[in-house]
């Protein structure tokens, strides 16, 4: 965990990271996770080795992808939010509703992933995101995110996490 006790136990989102992920940061990982106190829950991350190394984080409530740099990837934690903040304001999140999620998650506890559906939906969309780069002739992360999350995905009962996420931010208004 990152920052001082008294401010995590208010603020914090755990980020699951798969095997290729954590050898890159080299985290110290928590042994209990906290429930998290961000509207959308946790995240989870793998490293995509592309020729700009990337990471893909899916979270765990809606299946909401953001592709961003892996590089430096020992601020990956740190970086997260902003790109968040970039993604949801993409999808037409109000800035009340993106500023209370990235003031949540002030505090970072680093964990493996745990959920097997999650870990096959990042590798779903991993391949997905390759595709949509070669057909769209784009590397815009900001563009492959959105396309991504347009993608039905049965966890979620077939919904995309576009809508979800749609949804969610009608109900916070």
């Amino acid at each position: 965990m990152t920052g001082d006790r008294t401010r995590s136990a208010f603020r914090i989102y755990s980020l699951h990271c798969t095997k290729k992920l954590l050898d890159r940061i080299k985290p110290s990982i928590a042994t209990s996770l906290p429930l998290p106190t961000t509207a959308l829950g946790n995240w989870y991350a793998t490293a995509l080795f592309w020729k700009l190394q990337l990471a893909l984080l899916v979270n765990e409530r809606t299946l909401l992808p953001v592709l961003m740099p892996l590089a430096p990837a020992s601020t990956l934690a740190a970086r997260f939010p902003a790109e968040l903040a970039t993604v949801l304001s993409a999808h037409g999140a109000s800035q009340a509703i993106i500023e209370s999620e990235v003031t949540a998650m002030a505090d970072v506890a680093l964990a493996r992933t745990s959920n097997r559906s999650i870990v096959g939906t990042m590798n779903e969309f991993s391949f997905l995101a390759e595709g949509y780069r070669e057909y769209l002739e784009t590397s815009d992360l900001v563009t492959l995110s959105m396309r991504l999350a347009d993608t039905p995905c049965s966890p979620i009962k077939y919904n995309s996490p576009a809508r979800l996420l749609k949804v969610l931010s009608d109900a916070g208004r």
